[in-house]
């Protein structure tokens, strides 16, 4: 009978029988089963006893095997939650020393492989928070070797180490680096035995050709266990692997075993069968790991090792044997007959590969331990450094020599670099995939020989240059012209050229070689005459960027030429990588759009015509960045291919589907294009408007990987419209609204677009305040400095805006906003907590979350009231603080406005808050002019800065001409700054001027110049009042 779960968790009382009943439920295949099993084990996870009966049923090797794995998968997450103590519902101590214990012991028995695995981890997870069992586990080790178990014993219980060491490894704490380390010569010692041992064996057998095959497996997968596990323990576990004798002595005897096992391969590997090579050469490539691993990981260690040397030659020896192979296979020219043959993989030339790959990236790892050696804040004794020091000369005097140097050059451009029969098959038989496959090289370094080789001969270029440059020249001589006929050698040596385009840039005429030999080539119609145009798109891509004065317009007709699709030898892979190239031909600081413009048309139609055509999604957003690349470049002059551009977007969006890369490439090229359209993108608002509008919608699926791009496409459309054009802009404003509220990293750009409708239409903004107020207050609280600065800058926009469209009549509706929203309430409130934490002195007094930047942005806010209006002012913070005397609040406001003006650098900031604080002498109250002397000492501070040194000049930041403000190509956004700009109080008012009246109406409402003087003027200081009056104001 099928078991059921029906009732609540909390009613199934947690026993082996029921769990083994839910377990069976959850690994069914009825889904009501899976999803009430797994409710039932997700209750039970936090009761005591759950993970040891887990355990239980686990290490019935009888039951099935779906339940077990299940058992151990849930075992597993459990370590990684509540294992350790300070989890809440940790696992108690009794449970884990049961299941520590019994992990091992079932483990080494357990005969299913996948199940073995899974429990491995399970106690490499355990180790991770206690490392110290690692000896637990060499110890079971070492008893099971020394006796005669079974083997499937020790072959678990290295899987069981393997995980752990693996784990390990990957630690950073220094308590569990320590472990490690204290437990390596440990392991090295028990696992060091026992492969020498198994190798003995399986190495004896071929020897003598034996027939007990099975055994001889059995030893094999042994031997290879214990050697992964001496891979990554000798790379973590020793800082200085050259200071260890037992690590030097197993180095000796792995590279001895290394080179006779490749002895033993070439004689015997034909006769192998086919399992047993497989092993053997799983050995080989664990030692090949060991060897690159030490060397990146350890350089200096490594190349002090006893036969390190030798290994490096050994390597060089086998690459240059590989090489030959390699120049020994004549490819066919794609495009002409050339068909799979179905021949079976050399899978000798196939490990032949793999060991050359490695030894070059051997030799890379060298090249940079000599001449570019990685840099450590970690501290070196004397002795470390005199180790990397011996480490490099040996290196440089013994390896990478210059003979090695012109030898290897010779050899990688010959031999490595040269297409073989499968890169050409792949060309044309899978033209998107092998194309992308070589485009990306920087990550093909690991696993490509061609591209690793490459690379190699970037850095012997690069760091032999005296001694390789002539002999590479020599080559190319020889080879550039269009007599020579061999395209494969060409096609190597082109490589080579292109690639050390930064170093021959001074040694070659490559203007002259473009115009007698690169043009010619890109347009002979032979067979074959595609791999060149390959190349030349490549090469003309590297040289163009390093290379001044070439001719661009053939670069550009080469390129155009390449691109079109009706040549039979522009195949797609010679136009995806003249599209690719594209770009940076067109990036430099020295592109001329004149120059380019007419091939643009042209260049432009077929680059379209080929993101049409190709189908993997990689070529297409990197053919759309060139597009992109292409339309910023041209700026304005895009304008007339914009039709054509816009004409074959549509239908690529649908195309895209759920490619959200694709649709963001696409949203980037629009906004490029309206950047540099300008005004004449509003001709495009009708397609583009409906996509931004559902790629903002916060409820829309595709929200999450297009609202970026979407609002850079926004804020691009919005910047280039002109005021006329504003009502179909309007629509989209309240989309704004739940972007803000979501509070995302996208705020900045949704503040700045908010920011942009402010000037674009000021008043359907302002008559949206409540609507836009209440997110941005609620903004204020917990947003970093950055964010608060631009909410604040949006609210002071707001304020200018109102004074200009409205005077104090729309300013004083917004200040009701202002205070609906509660948004002057938290400015006050804050400006209050600075005030208190200013007041109070010692190592308990209060602090203020208040940033000195913030309180300038809230200061301002004010300033911009006390400017319009004093008694605006006094109402709004009467309002926001209606439980507390006006008279109070304004003291302790002013009090902590004029002390915080010494923190305000910025000469806008200053003079709008110096204006707003004498706007307040209009109100003849004492609480303004007790603070005579503090008004007066910032009148002196602000005239000396913002006039000349002899007091003679105007107030430089006082604006009379808004064409002066006026930018060569100023866009409709500018503009509109502009305008603002030139009416804001701070460029209009002069500030003596400013000063003289309101002291004039001050003296006035005091009852004269004596009374005036009797009452405030004889408390302020006299060198203050000396200073003030060398400014000539009175």
């Amino acid at each position: 009978m099928e078991f059921s779960i029906e009732v609540p968790g909390e009613a199934n009382p947690l026993s082996t029988q029921t769990l083994y009943r839910t377990l069976t439920a959850a690994s069914s295949t009825d889904p009501h089963q899976i999803t009430t099993g797994t409710q039932q084990l997700q209750y039970w996870e936090k009761q005591p006893g759950y993970y040891s009966a887990l355990q239980s049923i686990f290490i019935d090797f009888s039951l099935p095997v779906e339940v077990r794995h299940l058992c151990i998968i849930q075992l597993k997450n459990g370590i990684d939650k509540y294992w350790r103590k300070t989890a809440s519902n940790a696992i108690r101590k009794y449970e884990k020393d049961q299941i520590r214990s019994t992990s091992i012991e079932s483990g080494i028995r357990e005969p299913d492989l996948r199940l073995a695995l899974q429990n491995a981890v399970t106690i490499a997870k355990i180790v991770r928070y206690e490392p110290d069992a690692i000896s637990s586990i060499v110890s079971k080790i070492r008893s099971i070797s020394q006796s005669n178990s079974r083997s499937l014993e020790l072959t678990r219980a290295l899987l069981i180490l393997l995980e752990v060491i693996k784990e390990l490894s990957k630690a950073r704490l220094q308590r569990t680096r320590t472990s490690l380390q204290a437990a390596a010569l440990e392991v090295l010692q028990v696992l060091g035995k026992i492969y020498v041992d198994k190798t003995q064996i399986w190495m004896a057998f071929f020897d003598r050709v034996g027939d007990d095959e099975g055994g001889v497996i059995d030893s094999i997968e042994q031997s290879l266990l214990a050697l992964r596990v001496l891979r990554r323990l000798l790379v973590a576990a020793w800082d200085f692997p050259n200071r260890s004798s037992e690590v030097q002595d197993f180095w000796t005897l792995l590279n001895s075993q290394y080179t006779n096992m490749l002895a033993l391969m070439a004689n015997q590997s034909a006769s192998l069968h086919d399992n047993i090579r497989r092993l053997v050469e799983k050995h080989w490539r664990q030692i090949a790991k060991l060897h690159l691993n030490l060397a990146q990981d350890h350089p200096a260690g490594f190349a002090l090792l006893q036969g390190s040397i030798h290994l490096l030659s050994v390597y060089w020896n086998l690459i240059s044997q590989y090489g030959e192979t390699l120049g020994s296979q004549t490819p066919k020219i794609p495009g002409v007959g050339l068909k799979h043959d179905g021949d079976v993989v050399d899978q000798g030339m196939l490990i032949m590969e793999y060991l050359s790959l490695k030894g070059l990236q051997l030799l890379r790892a060298c090249a940079k331990m000599v001449f570019n050696p990685a840099q450590t804040f970690k501290y070196q004794n004397t002795e470390d450094k005199e180790e990397k020091a011996r480490s490099r000369e040996l290196i440089r005097v013994e390896v990478l020599t210059e003979s090695f140097a012109q030898t290897a050059m010779q050899t990688l451009i010959t031999r490595f670099f040269v297409f073989r029969p499968q890169d050409l098959l792949d060309w044309e038989e899978q033209p998107e995939e092998w194309e992308l496959r070589e485009e990306g090289s920087d990550d093909l370094a690991e696993y490509s020989i061609r591209t690793c080789a490459e690379k190699l001969f970037l850095e012997l270029i690069l760091n032999y240059k005296m001694q390789l440059v002539h002999p590479l020249l020599s080559i190319f001589n020889k080879v550039a012209n269009p007599r020579t006929t061999d395209i494969f050698l060409k096609d190597s040596i082109y490589g080579a050229i292109g690639l050390a385009a930064p170093v021959l840039e001074d040694k070659i005429s490559f203007n002259t070689f473009l115009r007698e030999t690169l043009a010619h080539e890109a347009q002979v119609k032979q067979p074959g005459c595609n791999i060149l145009r390959r190349r030349i798109a490549i090469m003309l891509g590297q040289w163009l960027p390093v290379k001044d004065g070439l001719d661009r317009p053939l670069v550009y007709q080469l390129f155009q030429h390449m691109l079109d699709q009706y040549d039979p030898l522009n195949d797609l892979v010679v136009r995806i990588t003249a599209g690719r190239q594209l770009k940076n031909i067109i990036l430099p600081f020295e592109f001329d759009i004149t120059t380019f413009k007419p091939y643009t048309g042209t260049t432009l139609s077929r680059l379209i015509a080929l993101i049409e055509e190709v189908e993997l999604i990689e070529h297409r957003l990197a053919l759309l960045n060139t597009l992109t690349v292409l339309v910023q470049s041209m700026e304005e002059q895009i304008t007339p291919f914009a039709d054509q551009i816009i004409s074959f977007l549509p239908p690529l969006w649908e195309q895209a589907g759920n490619e959200h890369l694709l649709k963001q490439n696409i949203l980037a090229i629009l906004s490029s294009l309206m950047s540099a359209m300008k005004a004449n993108s509003q001709k495009y608002h009708q397609l583009i408007i409906p996509l931004i509008d559902s790629s903002v919608n916060v409820q829309s699926d595709t929200y999450v990987p297009l609202v970026e791009d979407a609002l850079d496409l926004w804020e691009a459309v919005l910047q280039q419209t002109p005021s006329t054009a504003v009502p179909s802009l309007l629509p989209l404003v309240p989309r704004l609204f739940p972007i803000m509220e979501a509070g995302s990293d996208t705020l900045p750009k949704v503040l700045s677009i908010t920011e942009t409708y402010v000037y674009i239409a000021p008043h359907q903004m302002l008559s949206s305040a409540s609507t836009i107020l209440v997110p941005l207050t609620s903004l204020l609280n917990g947003s970093k400095r950055e964010i608060i600065g631009s909410i604040l800058n949006v609210i002071e926009l707001l304020m200018r805006s109102a004074l200009q469209v409205g005077g104090n009549e729309a300013l004083t509706a917004l200040t009701s906003h202002l205070l609906e929203a509660g948004l002057l309430q938290t400015v006050v409130g804050a400006l209050h907590g600075a005030y208190e934490a200013h007041q109070s002195i010692g190592p308990n007094r209060s602090k203020t979350w208040l940033d000195v930047l913030v309180e300038t942005d809230y200061l301002s806010l004010l300033s911009r009231l006390s400017l319009s209006s004093p008694g605006l002012l006094l109402d709004a913070v009467r309002a926001a603080t209606p439980n507390d005397r006006l008279d109070t609040t304004i003291k302790w406001m002013l009090s902590e406005w004029f002390r915080h003006l010494d923190n305000i650098s910025h000469p806008e900031k200053k003079k709008l808050n110096c204006l707003a604080l004498t706007a307040l002498l209009q109100t003849g109250q004492s609480w303004i002019l007790s603070h005579l002397q503090d008004l007066m000492s910032i009148w002196t501070e602000a005239v000396l800065e913002l006039y000349d040194e002899d007091n003679t000049g105007g107030d430089y930041l006082l604006y009379r001409d808004p064409d002066s403000l006026k930018g060569e190509r100023e866009t409709a956004e500018e503009e509109r700054q502009r305008e603002l700009i030139f009416a804001d109080p701070i460029h209009q008012l002069d500030l003596k001027t400013f000063i003289r009246e309101h002291m004039q109406h001050a003296i006035t409402s005091s009852g004269g110049t004596e009374a005036f003087q009797g009452n405030w003027v004889v408390n302020v200081d006299r060198d203050v009042l000396e200073e003030f009056g060398k400014l000539g104001i009175f």
